[in-house]
């Protein structure tokens, strides 16, 4: 039993290649949007690649970009043909085409539903590839007369006081580094050597942080230097203060923000693949009711469309037969290559007679 088998009569032909016409155009409008987001996400990323490890977050906006461009070829040609299905003699050309673009269409679906859960899952390595990508920024943060790295500082102070953040992970990651460039420590004051020959590495490392770390909703001063030193400063616990310093690390802060953008297109991607969908199907009724046509001379005569000619089930089974089949017509060539390899090996026997 055929899967949505529908009977259709002129006036329903007309109908739907008419309305699939004009769902052909919106799903082009779509592949533009899809192409759009795409080309936003990856100029967003581009702004702070600073700060990221690896290319591979670029993947998720190549390949909404890829989509949108396919989306828009694929549809535009739809259109046309269901422009031309109007037509018989126009169709007839392109019959023998329908069938592997219908095969190309469920490809090119698979693969946008891929991309709309490519963009739900990519937080797990977006994560780590700005977590590497913030530490290695905060080491060369003191950089700023070293050439490639100078841009760091004010790179992680615009990226701070944007995002409202602190550090990697939170505003303690800046005790662990020395932050501060050595052409403005005085090596000849005792706590500047005390400090330095305190550390194995013979770093300079305080318990302060950045002024873009300071919250200017604090109703006090920013404390940014002596930060957990409570007796260094008159009413003041370091554990109480929330709005000194800003609390959240930009990790967090830049995951956030990337993983609801990429939330928000994935959601707008399911939406099109939905349309898209239904496009195909429709297109596959359109192609069937007009081939099922009994006299193609009586273009008002019924016929039947259907999106497929057996159940799943029936549908699943050939396809797994057909699997197989191929399979032994390929262990019967191998077969027959060896027999007649070993036949060719043979030489025969020459007995002589005295």
């Amino acid at each position: 039993m055929a899967l949505l088998k529908v009977k259709f009569n002129q006036k329903k032909r007309v109908k739907l290649a008419q309305g699939l016409w004009l769902m052909n155009w919106f799903s082009v409008f779509a592949g533009i949007l899809v192409f759009s987001m795409g080309l936003f996400l990856k100029i967003e990323l581009r702004k702070r690649s600073e700060v990221m490890d690896n290319s591979e977050s670029h993947f998720v906006p190549n390949s909404l970009i890829l989509m949108g461009i396919l989306s828009c070829a694929f549809n535009g040609f739809a259109g046309k043909i269901c422009y031309d299905s109007l037509d018989p003699a126009k169709f007839a050309k392109w019959k023998p085409l329908l069938k592997p673009y219908l095969a190309l269409c469920c490809v090119f679906n698979m693969l946008l539903f891929f991309v709309a859960l490519i963009c739900f899952l990519m937080r797990g390595s977006l994560e780590s590839t700005l977590a590497q990508g913030l530490k290695n920024g905060m080491k060369f943060y003191r950089d700023t007369d070293t050439p490639g790295r100078c841009f760091m500082k004010k790179t992680i102070d615009m990226l701070q006081i944007e995002f409202k953040c602190c550090g990697n992970s939170g505003y303690k990651d800046w005790f662990e580094i020395q932050w501060i460039s050595n052409r403005y420590l005085d090596f000849s004051s005792k706590e500047v050597k005390d400090r330095i020959k305190s550390n194995v590495d013979g770093r300079y490392l305080v318990d302060g942080v950045p002024f873009s770390c300071c919250n200017p909703s604090s109703p006090r001063p920013c404390i940014q230097y002596q930060v957990t030193n409570n007796s260094a400063h008159y009413s003041y616990d370091y554990q109480t203060e929330e709005l000194n310093l800003w609390r959240r690390g930009c990790r967090e802060a830049l995951l956030n923000y990337y993983s609801s953008m990429m939330s928000s297109m994935g959601a707008v991607i399911l939406l099109v693949w939905l349309f898209e969908m239904s496009v195909m199907v429709g297109l596959r009724l359109l192609h069937t009711s007009l081939e099922s046509i009994a006299n193609p001379e009586d273009p008002e005569c019924e016929s039947e469309g259907w999106v497929l000619e057996n159940s799943l089930k029936d549908t699943f089974k050939s396809a797994l037969e057909n699997l197989k089949k191929l399979g032994k017509f390929n262990q019967v060539e191998a077969g027959a290559e060896g027999a007649e390899g070993e036949e060719g090996g043979k030489t025969p026997a020459i007995t002589t007679v005295s």
